[in-house]
């Protein structure tokens, strides 16, 4: 073994690799075992972890050892632990240990899945892992995926389509500079995702042509009030392009009545994309595909297997009806790119603003094979089981109340106040608001667990996802104790 590293050209040797690789397996085993001695959210102070590292990169190489005790010694503490079975806030990750596995391969091939023969292995099993999961959740064979990183690319991407699909020549001709251009309109319902804004944006159809569509006491978009709109835009000489009802919005995980949207979208002939970022993977579960009615005649679908697929983060699925339509939009094909198999194989380049992409659907195949279908749904399963007896507790107190209904893995809920507390001559809202914010914070800063809020009509509201594929019932048992434990010492602070 050599004491001195970098001496010679090359990479580390390979004992040396096989020695540094089994001591990092061992330490994130080690960090599986011990995560729920870990703080949930990390407890470094901001700018801390810069001031540790040297000001200036190294000049000579070090031995491995000190790199990967600088793990435990620096980087774990800065680590916010995703994987801890009480990190319940935003949506849960679930990244299991054979997934892990797949993205060690996946580094070790580093291949650029930019063209079939770049990458054949990456071409190719991405189409038959993006069946497989079409099979289980019950879609029809019509649709073909693409795996991207994200959810936020994912839906780009379809609008990107959909503007395509209008025939205005923008992917020719572009926006800027042009007086033939309507606005562009783009539907969906007031408590969508961030990322359609950001996508119109990016597109360069701005916030403007986003029309977000009201909805009901559920939290579910009001197909009617979408008519409505859809409407009055071509009265007012505007394009409807796009409608995207959620299956599973980010707030309540709330479900829109994607039939009826879709109804509407065929009169008028409007691109339907489902936003199932979150939600997509319970269609897996038999019981559960009732709630997906409508999403089989979607134009495009996004899910997450990143979101609770027990696959590592990044890993977006975009389903078309007609993948042909993605490529119509992006595929250019310049000269050092062309092949003589082009018209035989799929290339991936085609179907997204990336050339070279990663070899995603390893993972994912991997996950598959491990847990098999069952598996994944009996896990599932247990994770919105989970939801609904957090549910029955909160249903069951004086001291807390639901805010939404509980479709998936996600439970929206507050801590109230009696009548006594309300005693500083502010509204009963703001009382409720002020003491929901402070308990989420109090909670959050302990390391305890972590809970994410949002509002909902005005009401401070908590949020506790259940995802993870490390929480069992002690998991909410303790995190329900902290909340009746903190609400009483907030009340009597």
């Amino acid at each position: 073994m050599r004491t001195e590293q970098n001496t010679q050209f090359g990479d580390m040797a390979s004992e040396e690799f096989r020695q540094y690789g089994y001591a990092l397996v061992d330490l994130i085993a080690d960090y599986f075992d011990r995560m729920e001695d870990l703080p949930v959210l990390s407890q470094i102070e901001p700018g801390s972890l810069a001031k540790a590292l040297p000001a200036e990169p190294p000049k000579k190489g070090e031995r491995f050892e000190n790199v990967l005790a600088d793990i435990e010694k620096l980087i774990i503490p800065a680590v916010t632990n995703w994987n801890h079975p009480n990190f319940h806030g935003l949506f849960s990750t679930s990244t299991s240990s054979v997934g892990i596995f797949g993205e060690m391969l996946a580094a070790a091939f580093d291949m650029k899945a930019m063209l079939w023969r770049t990458a054949p292995a990456s071409a190719e099993l991405e189409d038959v892992v993006l069946d497989w999961l079409r099979q289980m959740t019950g879609l029809p064979e019509v649709f073909e995926g693409i795996i991207y990183d994200t959810a936020s690319v994912s839906t780009m991407h379809a609008i990107a389509a959909a503007r395509e699909r209008a025939g205005l020549n923008i992917r020719e001709l572009g926006m800027s500079g042009r007086s033939d251009l309507p606005l562009l309109r783009v539907y969906c319902s007031e408590h969508v995702h961030s990322s359609i804004e950001k996508a119109c944006i990016t597109l360069g159809l701005g916030i403007q042509s986003v029309r977000k569509i009201e909805s009901n006491e559920l939290f579910e978009m009001l197909p009617e009030k979408l008519e409505e709109a859809i409407k009055e835009d071509l009265n007012s000489g505007f394009r409807p392009i796009c409608a995207i009802p959620t299956i599973g919005t980010t707030s309540t995980s709330s479900i829109d009545p994607v039939d009826a949207v879709a109804d509407i979208c065929e009169r008028y002939g409007i691109w339907v994309h489902v936003d199932a970022a979150y939600a997509g993977s319970a269609a897996i579960i038999p019981e559960m595909q009732p709630l997906f009615k409508g999403w089989e005649r979607a134009d495009s679908i996004v899910m997450n297997p990143h979101k609770w697929l027990f696959t590592p983060f990044d890993l977006s699925v975009l389903y078309c009806r007609d993948l042909n339509e993605l490529k119509k939009a992006f595929s250019l094909v310049p000269e050092y790119l062309k092949t003589s198999d082009e018209d035989t194989v799929k290339n991936g380049m085609d179907y997204g603003i990336q050339l070279g992409r990663r070899f995603r659907s390893l993972k994912l195949w991997f996950v598959m094979r491990y847990f098999g279908q069952e598996g994944m749904i009996e896990r599932l399963r247990e994770h919105c089981r989970l939801a609904r007896l957090f549910a029955s507790w909160v249903d069951d107190s004086p001291d807390f109340e639901l805010m939404a209904p509980v479709p998936f893995a996600l439970v929206c809920f507050r801590a109230c106040v009696s009548s006594p507390h309300v005693s500083k001559g502010l509204s009963d809202v703001n009382v409720i608001n002020e003491l929901n914010e402070k308990l989420m914070n109090a909670i959050n800063a302990s390391g305890k667990a972590y809970l994410s809020h949002t509002k909902l009509n005005g009401k401070f509201t908590l949020r506790l996802s259940v995802g993870s594929i490390h929480v069992e019932e002690k998991h909410l048992e303790k995190v329900w104790g902290i909340l009746q434990e903190y609400r009483l010492l907030m009340l009597n602070a």
